[in-house]
């Protein structure tokens, strides 16, 4: 009785907003005490009504309260401190919103220590004392507190549910297994809880293996990443390295070309100020014999005129005219320079697709694309590359259809196909890409993917796309497809269409060709290894054949 007092003592002096004893306490002219900064709070929230009350018998004040501190409550609260009061055992720890009460507190209820299944009710720790000491009481089933025991009841019999019914698969009471549920699969709901824990057991076992797996992809995906990292600041360390080799050499190359230009020019100059005083000097022997003569000529003695003329009228041999060169004599350095920078421009542009940075796929793959608006994530733009144009072919402007025409004056080219009507794209692919093919005409169409160091000369297999380990093809004429690798041909089933998509997953080794219409449909997918870049390329034959790579952006 003496404990029930305390805590009636510290009921009437605790504060009912936040639950502890007082602070500064307070107390209002409706008698209720509360911690001054707690009501202060409270009221802050009621400004904007204009309406204050108290919070426990909701009394209206018509204006905000002046608050004084109850002296005589705070020392009580002071000695009730020094009492010990203040480090209550736990079980006296109040129940609040959140919390499950105890069913057998009177007034304010407990936090429950224990609910019990049998009984139905959730204790504190003093009320739950019974269950340890009387004998028909320590045979229920205690559990950690819990709001949902009634759900354990039968809504129709008012019963706790203690069997389960597998047919139905849910928990009924007895009278649901004589009535309704009679010749149902019905079991105790111990014995359902007993199988179902065995598959409990096993499920967390595949949870456990499964995590243990998770954490070993996310070890690989952290040493992936590692890698990445590593690999990336390599690439642009090595980059920049020769970046800047190339860039002292096109710096070194400039000076030798200044050099070699300006000693050429000195020597150039150099000579040609000397024939210049040479003329020179023979214009000034020439004035002066001028002189000589005109002197001679006016002289009135004839036999001077006759013993001097002989000797100033010989000539001495004439420098030979000077021819001067119609064109400019540096002019070869210019066009030399010239031809270089386009030579290198040429270099960097065609094979600048090599250098740029391939798509990183890591452990986990992503799935492959289903609809036409996921594919186009992916599309590429494809152009074709003039050099490796067979001669029956001519490119439209902008490199992006070809047709098989009359013989094209094209310039020889390492590159270029001789036999076949093929051409390659400029574009190298790797990662992730798309494509389409729209082709017109009688003849036939080879879509092709290809290395790049595919055969281009004559007529061997080694040159033809299909026929060899370096390309893939689909080939459509008269509404049938086939697929063709390394000579081995493979008949192709699916709705005819004159547009082709092609998808590439180049690190999951994954090929595939769609007919693309109103819908897209699998034509066929090829799954292997690629072990470089890949150049997506046609095949055509039949005069006025022509296929466009279509623009999807």
């Amino acid at each position: 009785m003496a404990q029930k007092g305390v805590q009636l003592d510290r009921e009437s002096i605790s504060c009912s907003i936040c639950l502890d004893l007082l602070k500064d306490p307070v107390t209002l002219i409706c008698g209720h005490n509360y911690c001054m900064k707690c009501i202060n709070s409270h009221w802050d929230g009621e400004d904007q009504k204009l309406v204050y009350s108290c919070p426990q018998c909701r009394k209206n004040f018509p204006t905000r309260p002046k608050l004084e501190k109850n002296t005589m409550l705070a020392d009580l609260v002071e000695q009730m401190k020094k009492t010990g009061l203040q480090a209550a055992p736990a079980d006296h720890c109040y129940a609040g919103p959140g919390d499950v009460a105890c069913d057998f507190c009177s007034g304010r209820k407990l936090k429950a220590f224990k609910s019990c299944l049998q009984c139905l009710a959730s204790y504190c720790e003093q009320h739950l004392q019974p269950h340890y000491d009387v004998a028909s009481f320590k045979k229920h089933k205690l559990v950690e507190p819990s709001k949902k025991l009634q759900e354990n009841i039968c809504s129709q019999h008012d019963e706790v549910m203690k069997m389960f019914c597998r047919t139905d698969r849910q928990s009924i009471c007895y009278l649901c297994s004589v009535d309704q549920h009679k010749d149902h699969d019905t079991v105790s709901a111990a014995a359902e809880r007993s199988e179902r824990q065995k598959e409990l057991e096993v499920s967390r076992l595949n949870i456990q293996q499964r995590i243990q797996d998770r954490e070993k992809d996310v070890k690989l995906l952290q040493q992936e990443l590692e890698a990445i990292n590593r690999s990336a600041d390599k690439a642009v360390e090595d980059s920049e390295k020769m970046f800047t080799e190339l860039i002292r050499l096109m710096q070194k190359r400039s000076s030798e070309v200044k050099r070699q230009v300006r000693s050429q020019q000195e020597i150039a100059v150099s000579g040609v100020k000397e024939v210049e005083e040479k003329l020179q000097q023979e214009i000034r022997e020439l004035k002066r014999k001028d002189t000589g003569l005109k002197k001679l000529s006016n002289t009135e003695d004839h036999n001077q005129f006759l013993h001097s003329y002989p000797s100033l009228s010989a000539l001495s041999p004439s420098t030979s005219s000077i021819q001067i060169r119609p064109h400019r004599l540096f002019d070869h350095v210019t066009a030399a320079v010239s031809r270089v920078r386009d030579e290198l421009q040429d270099v960097l542009r065609d094979k600048w697709t090599d250098v740029s940075l391939t798509e990183v796929d890591v452990l986990l793959p992503a799935a492959e694309p289903k609809t036409r608006a996921e594919f186009l994530q992916y599309s590429r733009e494809i152009t074709l590359d003039p050099n490796t144009a067979n001669r029956q072919l001519v490119l439209s402007e902008g490199n992006r259809e070809v047709t098989v025409t009359s013989q094209q004056l094209y310039s020889d080219n390492p590159d270029r196909f001789t036999h076949y009507e093929q051409v390659l794209s400029r574009e190298s692919l790797t990662g992730r890409c798309y494509w389409e093919v729209e082709w017109s005409g009688t003849g036939g169409d080879i879509v092709a993917v290809s290395y790049k160091n595919i055969s281009r000369a004559g007529r061997s297999d080694d040159s033809q796309f299909g026929y060899n380990d370096k390309s893939w093809t689909l080939h459509y004429k008269n509404n049938i497809y086939n697929f063709r690798h390394n000579k081995v041909q493979t008949p192709v089933s699916g709705p005819w269409s004159s547009r082709v998509g092609v998808y590439l997953d180049h690190s999951a080794g994954i090929l595939s060709f769609y007919s693309v219409s109103e819908t897209m449909t699998l034509l066929h997918r090829v799954q292997t290894t690629f072990t470089q870049p890949l150049h997506a390329g046609v095949w055509l034959y039949g005069y006025g054949v022509s296929a466009e790579f279509c623009k999807l952006k």
